[in-house]
């Protein structure tokens, strides 16, 4: 059907970036360091999507060049829909902003530019020249969160950091003993949980986590399993972590533990575990130095699992970008009400910068999502303008 008007003009926009954002979410956690990007090729006159792309398996061919190849000629004189700038440097590849001119698309609509130096606008701009219609700022809030931890890379030179907190109907957090976890939430929730595992680039916990549940901090979800992050483990003391499932599976899933300087940490290495050593301060590891470490080794996306010290912290550093909560209800129809989850999340992370964005019923529990007030994610909007 031909769409006719502004207005369905703009509805199809929005349409046609929201199918974006998705296709971009389903590189989140396997395109690192590169930013998952989807991108959507339609003829907004007759509404037809063309071809649809996203950022391949470690970070290349990117969603542009994907959606092209696969549109083939039809899409000259096409719209592309695209959550995130065009590059316009040569790196392992040639520039998307190239492709697209290439193939002879008369109009690209693009979520937000990219704030990284090599690009920084220089895309959009190439295109302008080569006279390709060019619009901006269309769902930029929820395009700058999808691409959050490529943005803090470039910017702040750290991952997006995501607590995930797992609390009793009273607040509390069960602790788990020799080697035993205890679960406050369901079945569904914990499945929500590895879920987010599978979208992170790494999974980070304290040394004490790893010796009360020694866990395996997998992915397990059914055809997932091979979405399993890189394990990561804060330990000022390395005593106990030799005889962990982590370190015993090494071999199979990667293990990174930081540790402060002059640690003997040799056995653990022979194990297959990589080692860093950071700074410390008092009796902690410097968190900037670590976050700028695993920034350099690729990591973008950080999702914390760790107890209420290690979230404490990262806190009180001002590194928590999003807390996701999965709060037990004390009974199953009594779900928990947004003010008693920010009053039982004010028990381990200093909340005042973090705005309520998603409140749902998983199972028996409830998953509330509080993230962080960043001027650039604010509400998006809902019409593109001119670049």
């Amino acid at each position: 059907m031909a769409l006719t008007g502004s207005a369905a003009r703009a509805g199809f926009d929005a349409h046609m970036m929201a199918v974006a954002l998705r296709l971009a979410e389903r590189g989140l956690g396997r395109t690192a360091p590169n930013p998952a990007v989807g991108a959507v090729i339609a003829d907004e006159v007759s509404g037809e999507v063309i071809a649809r792309g996203w950022t391949a398996p470690g970070g290349r061919p990117h969603a542009e060049t994907e959606a092209i190849a696969r549109a083939g000629g039809r899409a000259r004189g096409a719209t592309l829909y695209v959550s995130l700038e065009p590059c316009s440097h040569h790196g392992a590849t040639p520039p998307c902003a190239d492709a697209i001119i290439a193939a002879g698309i008369s109009r690209v609509v693009c979520a937000i530019e990219d704030p990284d130096a090599r690009v920084a606008g220089r895309g959009l701009a190439r295109l302008r020249a080569a006279g390709v219609a060019v619009e901006r700022d269309l769902m930029a809030g929820a395009a700058h969160w999808m691409a959050a931890g490529h943005i803090l890379r470039v910017t702040e030179r750290r991952p997006l950091v995501q607590l995930k907190l797992a609390l009793a109907p009273d607040g509390s957090v069960p602790r788990g003993s020799r080697g035993q976890p205890a679960w406050a939430s369901g079945t569904p929730a914990r499945a929500q949980g590895h879920l987010m595992r599978a979208r992170a680039d790494a999974i980070l916990v304290g040394r004490g986590t790893v010796i009360d549940d020694d866990p395996l901090l997998t992915c397990r979800l059914p055809g997932l399993a091979d979405r399993s992050p890189v394990r990561v483990v804060l330990a000022r003391r390395l005593a106990g972590l030799n005889k962990s499932r982590l370190v015993a599976t090494a071999a199979e899933h990667a293990v990174w533990i930081f540790c402060g300087p002059g640690v003997d940490a040799a056995p653990l290495e022979a194990g297959g575990v990589r080692i860093f050593r950071v700074p410390e301060v008092g009796d902690e590891l410097w968190l900037p130095s670590v976050m700028e470490t695993l920034v350099a080794q690729g990591i973008t996306r950080l999702l914390v699992e760790g107890g209420p010290i290690t979230w404490r912290a990262l806190s009180h550093a001002g590194l928590v970008d999003e807390a996701v909560v999965f709060h037990a209800r004390a009974e199953a129809r009594q779900a928990i009400t947004g003010p008693a989850a920010l009053a039982a999340l004010n028990r381990y992370v200093e909340a005042g910068n973090l705005q309520l964005f998603d409140h749902r019923s998983v199972g028996s529990d409830d998953m509330i999502v509080f993230r962080r007030h960043w001027r650039s994610l604010a509400p998006h909007a809902t019409r593109a303008t001119n670049a």
